[in-house]
């Protein structure tokens, strides 16, 4: 379309961006808009993960039969397909079976979906050529066989086909009870388990961008992880590519190194699960402003409840790091002494920018002196060493106005 004409606008529509689309937008790239709102009366899709179980498959489609709904079963192996269809016969003796897949001749298939359609079947055995076009109210009933051969678009693209009217929905995705599954296959189905919820399309995007990589912008490749330099100095690279591009300022990186004895971390109590604390850790890290960290202390505490005190040193320090960062200072660190009790000790600020460090010393009565062109000391009471008083002392320090000065 761009070789037509350079100035014609592309709309890409998508529940689920693959993963190089979804890191070209949140780069900037490209931009992108979400539809949220869902159609009035809709429920979310009640989705469950089991292995096969003829008891459950019986209950669950006679539980749609009896309201007068009609099931899809997705089994994606054509060879088979037949197979598969006889089994849930011998299942649901009672109900109307068909299958169709791509293979079928065309008047077959035909017969098949329009049998669906007008009500004379009551179970549609089909691969995955159901996964779009089809808007069927009645089929609210789910079961997609060795769910963890499928992508996450696919599953959530395949669990869009029910829940398209107003009853609720139920989505089963049905696991070898023979064979384990792999850990990257469980990260997947534990996805579209978790999310859910309407309009969900974008979260799944985004754990699909995370497990499977953002790919190659200038490439093929629409997917995979970038092992060379890593995936934030990749997007930190790239960002700063694009913002040149733009005639924009390049986004400096915050980097303040602050070594204070306090015990400050996520304790496993209050956030629960490996990967979530890494998440919490990394937007924490990504903070650039005051009144962003002051959201983020919020919506800890709406997440996870009141803060326990390692975490609260923690966005004490986030706080420390931001001040410090307004007068370019890039570490912050208590003097090694070996004999605490010698005498007063100091707090060593090293420093990037010279006439900055001179006016915040300036502010000080005194106490901040400037050693060299790298270090300057602040000198401590005995009374001050204590770890509330420090961070009282060093906030006020650092809050001091720099455009003033």
């Amino acid at each position: 379309l761009k070789r037509l004409r350079q100035t014609v606008d592309v709309l890409t529509m998508t529940a689920t961006p693959i993963p190089r689309t979804l890191h070209l937008a949140l780069l900037g790239i490209r931009d992108i808009s979400n539809l949220e709102t869902p159609p009035a009366d809709r429920l979310a899709i009640e989705t469950r993960i089991v292995r096969f179980d003829r008891e459950l498959i019986r209950h669950a489609i006679l539980r749609e039969l009896n309201r007068d709904g009609q099931i899809y079963f997705v089994h994606n192996r054509v060879y088979n397909i037949k197979e598969i269809a006889d089994r849930i016969r011998s299942i649901v003796p009672e109900a109307r079976v068909v299958v169709g897949h791509g293979q079928m001749p065309e008047h077959e298939l035909e017969q098949a979906m329009v049998r669906f359609v007008r009500r004379e079947a009551d179970i549609l055995v089909a691969t995955t050529i159901i996964e779009s076009g089809l808007d069927i109210p009645n089929a609210n009933t789910m079961f997609i066989n060795q769910a963890d051969n499928y992508g996450l678009a696919d599953l959530h693209q395949l669990r869009g086909r029910v829940g398209r009217y107003k009853h609720r929905a139920y989505a089963y995705l049905l696991l070898d009870g023979e064979r384990g599954i792999t850990p990257t296959a469980a990260r997947r189905l534990k996805a579209i388990e978790e999310f859910t919820e309407l309009g969900a399309g974008f979260k799944i995007a985004m754990r699909d961008l995370e497990i499977r990589g953002a790919g190659n912008i200038l490439g093929t490749q629409q997917s995979g992880h970038i092992a060379a330099v890593g995936y934030e100095m990749y997007c930190q690279l790239l960002e700063n590519a694009v913002r040149h591009a733009r005639n924009q300022p390049a986004k400096v990186p915050l980097e303040v190194n602050i070594d204070l004895p306090w015990r400050a971390f996520l304790p496993h109590d209050y956030v629960a699960g490996q990967r979530l604390r890494i998440e919490v850790y990394r937007r924490l890290a990504r903070i650039r402003r005051l009144e962003r960290l002051e959201d983020f202390h919020q919506e800890l505490r709406d997440r996870f409840g009141p803060w326990p005190e390692p975490a609260e040193w923690l966005l004490r320090l986030a706080e420390l790091r931001l001040l410090a960062a307004r007068w370019n200072i890039a570490a912050i660190h208590l003097e090694e002494v070996l004999d605490k009790s010698a005498g007063p000790r100091d707090v060593v600020l090293s420093y990037r920018n010279a006439r900055k460090i001179k006016r915040l010393a300036g502010q000080s009565d005194g106490r901040l002196r400037v050693v060299d062109q790298e270090t300057a000391y602040y000198r401590l009471a005995p009374a001050e060493t204590d770890p509330e008083a420090l961070y009282t002392l060093l906030k006020d320090l650092l809050r001091l106005p720099v455009a003033a000065v």
